[in-house]
């Protein structure tokens, strides 16, 4: 802690001083100001003016606290919005230097711009004349001629500029490609119309054989249609007639085994009659086992409360005389000291009977 802040009482702190004041450490001088003007007192709580003067004292600690923190709270508010002060300033002056480099360099600019227009025009145009020699698979005689006639219209001359040649190159170099493109397309083309007069004549031929054996097919379809309806007619009787046959034999299964159905239902009618009166005598003799073990088992459970009951009583009860007991030892002997001390038996019994009440501040006895 600095001399000038040992020097700085609480109501002498204001915004000039604030910097110096609230620092790592700064506030401890005024704790402990504060410290030595209540430490030195002796509360005196038996008459109205010692605890006023308590009171007072108290409100004395609290008014200095205000006091020193209340400055800080604005000096801390000031700190920040400072950052934002900075960083405001900061932004404009960024903007305003980028607006200048900006404004100096815009001739630059446009005429970079300007160029690269200028080498994207040539480029594209020297693009455009090698794309007409590109992708050519499967383009018609006719197509491959339409792009010829339009690179060939391709005009060479100074406004390519340094481009002339490398357009020049680019124009013939297509021509090329699509010339040997044109002459094998041609030759391509008419190889497919010759395969495509062959197969036309193969497909004339197929189509004429196959007319003269679908009517082959259709009369031999009509052939065995007829045996079959035939046959079908002769399987049909005879279907009927073990249909026939069968459905008496059914019936009459159907009859006897009705009648031992009948005489199996009877039976396990029976059985179910026992086996219920077997169960129903079984639960009746369950639920009677059942309502004695509930009742023996809340005997138990009575029992066994009652027990633990009078076991606590006897526990608390033991635990109180134990505990008076010892009290009583550690007050026989808190009194023999004072005895010793000096003190006469009575004001010792006094003092030790205010002490146990808590009638004395900040003095207890240890059980």
């Amino acid at each position: 802690m600095s001399a000038q802040q040992q020097l700085i009482a609480v109501d002498d702190i204001s915004e000039e001083n604030t910097p110096a004041i609230y620092v790592a450490g700064g506030l401890k001088q005024f704790i402990e100001i504060a410290k030595a003007e209540v430490e030195g007192e002796v509360p005196d709580l038996t008459s109205r003016k010692g605890r006023e003067r308590i009171a007072s004292l108290a409100a004395k600690v609290s008014k200095s606290k205000t006091a020193v923190e209340k400055p800080g709270r604005d000096y801390l508010r000031r700190l920040k919005e400072m950052p934002k002060v900075v960083e405001a300033e900061l932004r404009d002056f960024v903007t305003a230097m980028d607006n200048l480099r900006d404004q100096v360099r815009q001739p630059l600019n446009e005429w970079q711009a300007a160029e690269d227009a200028r080498v994207d025009g040539h480029n594209n145009a020297i693009s455009h004349l090698k794309l007409h020699a590109e992708a050519l698979e499967g383009i018609t005689a006719e197509d491959l001629a339409d792009r010829i006639a339009k690179v060939e219209a391709v005009a060479l001359g100074n406004q390519w500029e340094e481009f002339e040649t490398e357009a020049a190159r680019a124009k013939d170099d297509s021509l090329k490609v699509l010339r040997a493109a044109l002459a094998a397309r041609q030759q391509y083309e008419a190889e497919q119309a010759e395969l495509a007069r062959l197969r036309a004549e193969a497909e004339a031929r197929e189509q004429k054989e196959r007319e003269e054996r679908i009517a082959r097919e259709a009369a031999e379809r009509a052939r065995v249609a007829a045996e079959q309806k035939a046959q079908a007619e002769r399987e049909a009787t005879q279907r009927r007639e073990l249909e026939a046959k069968a459905a008496a034999d059914r019936r009459e299964l159907e009859l006897k085994l009705q009648a031992e159905q009948a005489e199996r239902a009877r039976a396990q009618a029976e059985a179910d009659r026992v086996a219920t009166e077997q169960r129903a005598e079984q639960e009746r003799q369950a639920a009677t086992r059942r309502a004695e073990e509930a009742a023996e088992q809340a005997r138990q459970d009575e029992r066994r409360r009652a027990d633990a009951a009078a076991t606590e009583i006897l526990r608390q009860q033991e635990t109180r005389e134990a505990d008076k007991a010892h009290k009583t030892k550690v007050n026989r002997a808190a009194l023999e000291a004072f005895v010793a001390g000096g003190m006469t038996e009575e004001c010792a019994k006094q003092a030790i009977t205010l002490i146990a009440l808590r009638r004395i501040p900040n003095i207890s006895i240890q059980y």
